[in-house]
């Protein structure tokens, strides 16, 4: 399973040709990385996540389901500001709108 599927992401972005899968990908590949970088998880922290296991040594069912929602929200909103913002992007507004989005699930404020 991946979180967000290069469909899903064209659909979201309202992208209907394939011209632009590489740079998609690429935006989405991105937003996934800052996003799981902001939340302070760990490569396994986010392999459970990114990953299509219904409960973890670390998560239960339930918080599973609820840092997938929040995972997916934030990097949809990320992907979309590096979208459109390709060539004046302030990642630094981006990075404080995403710890604001991520703030439940940053490592260190519930582990």
């Amino acid at each position: 399973m991946t979180l967000i599927s290069l469909e899903e992401a064209k659909l979201y972005l309202r992208v209907d040709s394939a011209d632009e899968d590489a740079v998609t990908g690429s935006l989405l590949s991105a937003a996934a990385r800052l996003c799981v970088d902001v939340a302070r998880l760990t490569d396994e922290q986010w392999a459970d996540i990114d990953s299509d296991k219904t409960r973890s040594d670390r998560y239960s069912t339930a918080e599973l389901n609820s840092v997938r929602e929040t995972m997916r929200v934030a990097i949809l909103y990320t992907l979309g500001y590096l979208y459109e913002h390709r060539e004046e992007a302030d990642h630094h507004d981006l990075t404080l709108t995403l710890r604001s989005l991520l703030f439940g699930i940053r490592e260190g404020a519930w582990s």
